[in-house]
């Protein structure tokens, strides 16, 4: 990833857009701090895979490597549904 001060991308707006362009994140930081990212649009919309490798990259998220767990109620109560959904309404 490339990084320019806020005095740089301003200097080097052509430059800095022909990166984007490329398909590169440049990221404008102002006093040393990162402040934006300026990247290319998405114009397809990829599958989920391609969504979470991003996110992945970025690191917002963490892949799970290894099977997945299944997720199973801890009680079963007959009606639970019934009796969350009326004392909502009250």
């Amino acid at each position: 990833m490339v990084t320019y001060s806020t005095y740089e991308a301003k200097a080097r707006f052509s430059e800095v857009m022909r990166r984007v362009r490329s398909g590169q994140t440049v990221t404008v930081s102002y006093r040393g701090e990162p402040v934006a990212e300026v990247r290319p649009i998405r114009t397809d919309p990829g599958t989920i895979e391609e969504h979470l490798d991003t996110l992945a990259g970025r690191g917002v998220v963490v892949r799970q490597d290894g099977p997945r767990a299944f997720l199973s109620p801890l009680i079963r109560r007959p009606g639970a549904l019934e009796r969350f959904l009326t004392e909502r309404d009250k």
